[in-house]
């Protein structure tokens, strides 16, 4: 165990130097190609083979769920037919090491003839690659983790990560928001945790409200038909003054219905506005121990969340 763990430290250390190396290096050239892609009015085709083209795949599926419209191209199949999925207003993002690998040739030159920008992402700037491109994202020429196997380990890795700056930085400039992330994510744990209280929450026609002004036998009546454990308050002008709970309704236990609502209920309470993200209402809760929360516009009530609803809905 203790010579695995070794290795793995090795390893780790080894593509760390490598990310922290391009990092240092990183300069013009990416913020060219940031800005290249940002005004591009197509697509951003991603390509390369082998494990390159695993990583211009995993590429391509995150600029796509960042909002930045892309797709992947296997070079090999691009000399078959697959050239034709590349447009005139899309740029080419292409994948190798070594910038050699032969299946890119047509894809090069169909870039070049049809005027797609090129960006190469290569550890050689005099490969066939990397003095096409029209941008050259160059990778720290650093050894792979595998030693004399020399399989793509360090070079696969500073590829990833270099997409993801891409990402990033793209979904960055553009203003790229969790809500349009969810969007493009409706599934699934990371879907649900992007869901906004809007999307859960129950409606007008089910909000336990009083006015301030009522016997708190007409609250309680309320309370109970409506199944949230709580009753909201409201003034004349429909706007949420209090809210009552059990711990209210513990707290004045002698003579409770010879109290109007606005006599027991506990002021200002915590409310979130519908676009409040689930995840953010989820904390809120959690953090004041509360199982409900009113959600408002311009201090007016339009829907009520139960903690039940956010469990329901897999946010957790």
């Amino acid at each position: 165990m203790s010579a695995a763990v070794a290795v793995g430290q090795r390893v780790l250390r080894t593509e760390a130097e490598a990310l922290k190396a391009m990092a240092d290096s990183l300069g013009e050239p990416f913020a060219r190609a940031v800005e290249t892609l940002a005004n591009l009015s197509g697509r951003v085709i991603c390509t390369g083979v082998g494990k390159s083209g695993h990583v211009a795949r995993k590429i391509a599926a995150t600029l796509a769920s960042t909002g930045r419209p892309a797709m992947f191209v296997h070079a090999t199949e691009a000399s078959h037919g697959d050239l034709g999925m590349i447009g005139p207003d899309d740029a080419v993002l292409a994948l190798s090491k070594s910038g050699e690998t032969r299946e890119l040739a047509d894809v090069i030159a169909y870039a070049k003839r049809f005027g797609a920008p090129l960006i190469g992402m290569t550890a050689r700037a005099d490969s066939a690659l990397g003095s096409q491109s029209d941008i050259l994202l160059l990778l720290p020429d650093a050894p792979e983790a595998t030693g004399q196997v020399d399989a793509p380990t360090t070079s696969t890795t500073l590829q990833i990560a270099l997409g993801d700056a891409l990402a990033v930085a793209l979904l960055e400039r553009a203003g790229f928001t969790a809500q349009d992330f969810r969007v493009f994510h409706p599934g699934g744990k990371l879907g649900a945790m992007l869901r906004t209280v809007g999307d859960l929450m129950h409606g007008a026609d089910e909000l336990p409200l009083v006015g301030a002004d009522q016997p708190m036998d007409r609250a309680l009546l309320v309370m109970s038909e409506k199944r949230f454990g709580a009753v909201g308050v409201i003034d004349a002008d429909g706007t949420l003054i209090g809210l009552i709970t059990d711990g209210d309704l513990r707290r004045h236990m002698d003579g409770l219905l010879t109290y109007a609502a606005g006599e027991v209920m506990t002021r200002d309470p915590r409310t979130v506005e519908p676009t409040t993200l689930a995840a953010e209402a989820l904390k809120l809760m959690n953090e004041a121990r509360i199982t409900v929360l009113f959600a408002v516009r311009e201090g007016r009530p339009v829907g009520i969340l139960h903690v039940h609803d956010l469990l329901r809905a897999g946010v957790m």
